[in-house]
């Protein structure tokens, strides 16, 4: 499956910054990647943070690995966490 990868930036409530990707079918639109961002924040106790375009841009498309496969075909998102995420 190919996959749309989005670099998303999100400041934390307590300071600091979230680093981290939200991926999605190649052909799910961009709006989508950030609906399944903030849903994200929410389950990391970061909801109500601003995630817009601004937050959330595209970055490439990719194959996805098994894994993340098997995340969007379930729920449709997968998020690489990488600086700052709980």
């Amino acid at each position: 499956m190919e996959c749309a990868v989005y670099d998303t930036y999100v400041e934390r409530k307590e300071g600091g910054v979230m680093h981290f990707d939200v991926i999605v079918e190649k052909n799910a639109s961009h709006e989508k990647a950030i609906e399944y961002g903030a849903k994200f924040l929410t389950s990391v106790g970061q909801e109500g943070q601003p995630i817009t375009a601004n937050e959330c841009q595209f970055c490439h498309i990719q194959q996805a690995p098994q894994n993340v496969e098997k995340d969007i075909k379930e729920q449709g998102f997968y998020i690489q966490k990488m600086e700052g995420c709980p």
